[in-house]
């Protein structure tokens, strides 16, 4: 898997969730292995230029966190040729052009989705920003405004036209937001209209089984991750096992996902201070309850956290209530195993797909925008 002059370690991505894909949740998730490629935050493109201060701590990074996209949003050619300038000289390995944001906030000003809508507009800002740099340009899309008006693949070979690096398709249109299924049959559309570059599948990717599945029919070169990250984030190791093997390994134990709840904490702290993180940390500990089995207790008072402490200490008191649910090995009882709801495409049998309202989106600062 390439992306420019980029070879990847696996053709796995994860994708920008805004307000959560920050540099401490990538590093965790390359820590746990399988992750091919990281994207920021969606990041405004005047923001970066005028170099605001929200703006610069969403494209903050480090050298473990590599390779690494920035994602730019914004209508205005020069704002968005300029910031990706700034994007070059930061060091990072390409940018990314959001063309699918549905959030009204985005798409108002020309931004995310209705960039789907006047593809000359769109080449020539695209034009203008691949002259301006040497690091790869990508574009990230959907599969169009709405039912009737699926510009995807038109849009797709324009861009390719223009030099772009690669696509990544979301297989809803902006009119859907993210209600309903993903169209693999959209994206496959998008797959066959380019020639040579990569296009990378996304939507409704939970677990391992879903990936394949989006590959398998849609003949992607990889696929990219969101919302399953948030949620599990050991699905890239997973996924990427699994292709390459044929092998599904098992879920993480509850020992694990608090070693690894402890580690996210432990980043947030030490990049947003610790008052700060820990109060920021409050949104993403409960995502992490969701597979501890039975965890009221434990959900009811993370959100409380301002500290180190505090954040220890809900994690003894629910270690101590926890145990009535366990057995002589400290394994959950299995009625108490949190159970999965199945989807209809589900391959194998040890491999729980979720369905997408088993994963409700995250909300994130773009709605307050």
């Amino acid at each position: 898997m390439r992306i420019g002059p980029h070879t990847l370690s696996s053709n796995l991505f994860l994708s920008p969730l805004a307000g959560y894909t920050n540099l401490p949740m990538r590093l965790t998730l390359r820590e746990l292995g399988g992750l091919g490629w990281a994207t920021t935050d969606l990041v405004n493109a005047r923001s970066l230029i005028e170099r605001n201060r929200t703006a610069l701590k969403l494209v903050e990074s480090c050298e473990e966190d590599r390779p690494l996209a920035i994602q730019l949003f914004g209508s205005v050619p020069e704002e968005m040729r300029d910031a990706a300038v700034i994007c070059q000289e930061i060091g990072v390995q390409s940018v990314d052009i959001n063309m699918g944001c549905p959030v009204k906030k985005v798409v108002k000003i020309g931004g995310g989705s209705a960039m789907m809508t006047e593809l000359a507009k769109t080449a020539a800002l695209v034009r203008g920003m691949i002259a301006a740099v040497k690091i790869p340009i990508t574009a990230k899309m959907r599969l169009g405004w709405d039912d009737d008006n699926l510009t995807a693949p038109d849009l797709a070979r324009v861009l390719e036209g223009e030099g772009v690096a690669a696509i990544f398709v979301h297989g809803r249109t902006r009119a859907q937001g993210f209600s309903g299924q993903v169209n693999l049959a959209g994206i496959r559309s998008v797959v066959q209209a380019v020639k040579t570059i990569p296009v990378i599948g996304n939507g409704d990717v939970t677990t391992p089984g879903s990936a394949k599945h989006m590959q398998d029919e849609t003949g992607c070169a990889g696929v990219s991750i969101g919302r399953g990250a948030f949620y599990d984030p050991w699905i890239f190791r997973r996924t990427d096992h699994l292709l390459r093997t044929g092998e599904l390994l098992p879920e993480p134990s509850f020992e694990e996902r608090v070693r690894v709840m402890r580690r996210h904490f432990g980043r947030y702290c030490e990049f947003y201070g610790e008052e700060k993180g820990a109060k920021h940390f409050r949104k993403v500990a409960p995502w992490y309850a969701k597979r501890f089995g039975p965890a009221r207790p434990f959900k009811a008072k993370i959100i409380m956290i301002t500290s180190r402490a505090d954040f220890e200490t809900a994690i003894a008191e629910y270690r101590e209530w926890r145990a009535q649910f366990c057995d002589e090995h400290g394994a959950l009882r299995a009625q108490y195993r949190p159970g999965p709801m199945v989807a209809s495409f589900m391959r194998n049998p040890d491999d729980p797909v979720f369905t997408r309202e088993s994963i409700p989106v995250p909300k994130g600062p773009v709605e307050t925008w």
